[in-house]
């Protein structure tokens, strides 16, 4: 008799946490944002600076996805954000169980919003539900500006993009136009933020784009 071959959704026992997140979430009326990109693209810089610019706009917490070590959770600290950091002992990803502990810890009732910094991975994190509502890709003007048909499934399905480190535009190889080309090519009505942490050029855009996503959770 010829052996059965059985093949099985490796992704099931994630998406079942990913549902017990997305419910504890609207439970909470909290927005939740899984923050994708490559190692050193400025999510942390970027989340440092988003402290800065929303005051008490917002109240955000962050939990911190990396292979190893607390660094960006102790960056977040200095800076007064309530940050717990993941660590996936060498996995490329954060898994949504390991989301899911963490947002029990986080004081949700005091919250509008959670971000989730995933590990620096274009490509895994982009594959796996986390129970978030929305995911944004981060890409540098120092990463080349064809990332996102190298790499669509990030882009695609993303809510938002932002393309960070825009102040080294002038010393770079860089075609801006083409890089936007590239992001519609791959999804025509996402909208692409250009920031620069440095100059802080562009946050006013995001810091309105982010508290309009927070009102209409609360009130959904």
């Amino acid at each position: 008799m010829s052996e059965i071959k059985v093949y099985r959704n490796l992704m099931g026992a994630n998406d079942v946490w990913a549902e017990k997140c997305r419910g504890l979430l609207k439970e909470k009326k909290v927005l939740m944002l899984n923050f994708i990109g490559s190692p050193g693209c400025g999510k942390t810089t970027f989340l440092e600076k988003t402290a800065e610019a929303l005051g008490k706009k917002v109240r955000f917490a962050v939990l911190e996805g990396d292979v190893e070590t607390t660094r960006d959770a102790e960056r977040l600290h200095a800076v007064q954000v309530i940050a717990y950091q993941l660590i996936t002992g060498g996995a490329c990803h954060l898994s949504a169980k390991l989301v899911y502990h963490g947002l029990r810890d986080l004081p949700l009732n005091d919250l509008d919003v959670v971000i989730v910094e995933n590990v620096g991975n274009m490509v895994c994190p982009a594959e796996f539900d986390i129970g978030e509502h929305m995911k944004v890709a981060f890409l540098s003007v120092t990463e080349g500006e064809d990332k996102p048909i190298k790499y669509p499934s990030l882009f695609r399905e993303s809510g938002a993009v932002v393309l960070t480190k825009t102040d080294l535009l002038p010393h770079l190889r860089f075609d801006l136009a083409a890089c936007m080309g590239y992001v519609k090519q791959v999804n025509s009505a996402v909208p692409v933020f250009e920031i620069s942490s440095f100059t802080a050029s562009g946050f006013s855009q995001w810091i309105d784009w982010i508290s309009g996503l927070a009102r209409h959770e609360k009130t959904a």
